[in-house]
């Protein structure tokens, strides 16, 4: 939907930095006593701490200093644990000394945390407490010991120091004259960080990050959308779209980040931190979605629900927008100041975004992949376009690679927030870029007249049927999760037990079975098989669905909260 913009829609002001440290300088001299981080020690006590840009920064430095004096500097990093207070001043007091930071999932399995310490070369891991176990497993079997340093208060790993000393030695340090957190050129063109790929088709790869990549993608990116005062955090702090969007971003611009204690917390943390903005990947977004629905469904008002939004879309049409009294009760579950959802990661349902609009909340959907550190596009606040991912953040380059006659192609991206490579892996960087120095997403889409782009699928998704035709399956995706009672769908091509293709399309549904219940479905098989055979009805031949297969429990997911396909058994009877 288009609200009243267009493509002369003027650029929002940001804040531009050169690399970490001056932009914990810039924020805490601009907003000294404005809250940057709010958390709870205890999600099940009511106090909340708060902590200032002045007080953020003054921890930095002194943990900065304090990590010099531990020989951190130009060495290699790892961060692994939860979000967190102490999480994020890791990351930014690390790049601030010109140490290279990787951020590792603290979900991954003991052995694959051990092969990201090894092959990205740590000399040190910062550590939070929830992964003892796993540490206190690989650590006797790395060839390369790193120093171990906890963030949490308390660990049950013998000899390793705790973050909480070394930032009061480093206050101490630079109490008495210690400058060497200043006293250095940071460059920010070297490299910077390393971010491992979540590999949802396969094992990842060591992404290289310099601050320009990541500084530039939110000065550059920040022109085109406007955050609001308070977000709430619920992504993983390991992945770009949670460390450079949700922290550089909103620490960049004085936001206040509340930052959450977990899924089973954040109903309750909407409700009493009230955030205005909220940044999310479509899983999220599906489940408020649902729960919506579900609410009014239980109160017999689910088609009063429906009737309200297409009335109050008519009034709005001629000038009259209600939507903040008129859905005042279904606002109220995510706290009453929700006004807009930044949305990431994967496609996200149209029919969706569309009763979100409705109800008075903007979803802005985006398009990013973590060699960009993330972002590439994004809708705007009051410029949006139906089934798009927005347009190109300023100084970003976009081309569609070999296009057919629908004008789509592989998606191919130029800028400095482009990754330097793939570390130790020069094969693999060469095989990323084009000649003429185009990083290649994997992503296929096309451009329209004004540049914004349309994501179809992934290349590594792409079924290639024995006639030639190319079937994307999230196109086929979208449709089939339009069926009441879908609550997961993958389509892929089926196999025979030795391997070899089938030569079929697959749509492999986890249903919502309370739901069917309620609903008074009692055989789900034939109810989706009904669902798809309409879908096919009005689809290309060679985009039919010919089985459909139904599961009993959720597809596995990474902690980005995509679904991992390559671990999905393909072969059917």
């Amino acid at each position: 939907m288009s609200k009243n913009r267009t493509k002369n829609y003027p650029l929002y002001e940001t804040t531009v930095f050169e690399d970490f440290r001056i932009m914990t300088e810039n924020v805490a001299a601009k907003y000294p006593n404005k809250i940057a981080y709010s958390f709870k020690e205890n999600p099940h006590k009511p106090a909340v701490t708060r902590k200032t840009f002045a007080e953020t920064k003054d921890y930095i430095v002194a943990m900065g200093t304090g990590l010099i004096a531990e020989g951190v500097r130009e060495k290699h990093i790892a961060i692994i644990g939860e979000a967190s207070y102490n999480w994020v001043t890791s990351y930014y007091a690390t790049m601030s000394i010109g140490a290279v930071t990787v951020p590792v999932d603290k979900e991954l399995p003991a052995e694959d945390i051990k092969s990201i310490l090894e092959s990205a070369e740590c000399d040190f891991v910062i550590y939070s407490s929830v992964i003892d176990a796993k540490l206190q497993t690989i650590y006797p079997e790395l060839t390369r010991k790193p120093v171990l340093i906890c963030l949490s208060k308390t660990t049950k790993l013998e000899g390793v120091k705790m973050l909480e000393d070394i930032v009061s030695a480093g206050k101490q340090l630079f109490d008495n004259g210690d400058n060497s957190y200043y006293d250095y050129d940071l460059d920010p063109d070297k490299l910077a960080s390393i971010v491992f790929t979540s590999g949802t088709t396969g094992k990842g790869k060591g992404v290289m990050l310099t601050q320009t990549n990541i500084v530039s993608d939110m000065t550059q990116g920040m022109y085109n959308f406007q955050i609001t005062p308070k977000t709430l955090c619920v992504l993983p702090p390991h992945h770009t779209f949670g460390s450079t969007v949700n922290f550089v971003g909103h620490y960049a611009q004085g936001a206040e980040v509340y930052i959450s204690n977990g899924l089973k917390y954040i109903l309750n943390e909407l409700k009493e931190e009230k955030p205005s903005h909220l940044i999310l990947v479509p899983l999220f977004v599906e489940t408020f979605y649902k729960r919506i629905w579900a609410t009014a469904e239980k109160q017999g008002k689910d088609k009063l629900l429906r009737t309200m939004i297409k009335a109050s879309n008519g009034m709005r049409k001629i000038g009259i927008d209600a939507r903040k009294k008129l859905f005042a009760s279904v606002t109220a579950s995510f706290g009453g100041n929700l006004e807009m959802i930044i949305c990431g990661g994967a496609a996200l349902n149209q029919d969706i975004i569309d009763t979100f609009e409705g109800i008075g909340i903007t979803i802005l959907n985006g398009y990013g992949i973590t060699e960009c550190a993330p972002l590439i596009s994004c809708n705007r606040n009051e410029y949006r376009k139906a089934g798009s991912v927005g347009t190109p953040i300023i100084g970003e380059q976009v081309k569609i690679a070999d296009p057919d006659e629908n004008g789509e192609g592989e998606i191919c991206v130029k800028g400095p927030n482009v990754m330097i490579g793939y570390y130790n892996n020069p094969e693999a960087t060469a095989a990323a870029f084009d000649e003429e120095g185009y990083f290649k997403t994997g992503d296929f889409g096309r451009l329209d007249e004004e540049g914004w782009i349309y994501i179809t699928g992934r290349l590594k998704n792409l079924i290639i049927l024995s006639n030639g035709k190319n079937v994307y399956p999230e196109e086929i995706e979208t449709e089939i999760s339009r069926i009441y009672g879908v609550n997961e769908v993958v389509v892929y091509e089926g196999l025979n037990k030795d391997g070899s293709s089938k030569d079929c399309i697959v749509a492999e549904i986890y249903p919502d079975f309370d739901g069917l219940k309620d609903h008074g479905i009692t055989d789900p098989q034939q109810y989706f098989k009904d669902g798809v055979n309409e879908i096919n009805k009005r689809s290309a031949p060679y985009k039919k669905v010919q089985i459909v297969k139904i599961r009993n429990e959720e597809f596995e997911k990474n902690t980005s909260k995509k679904i991992v396909r390559f671990k999905i058994n393909r072969i059917v009877e």
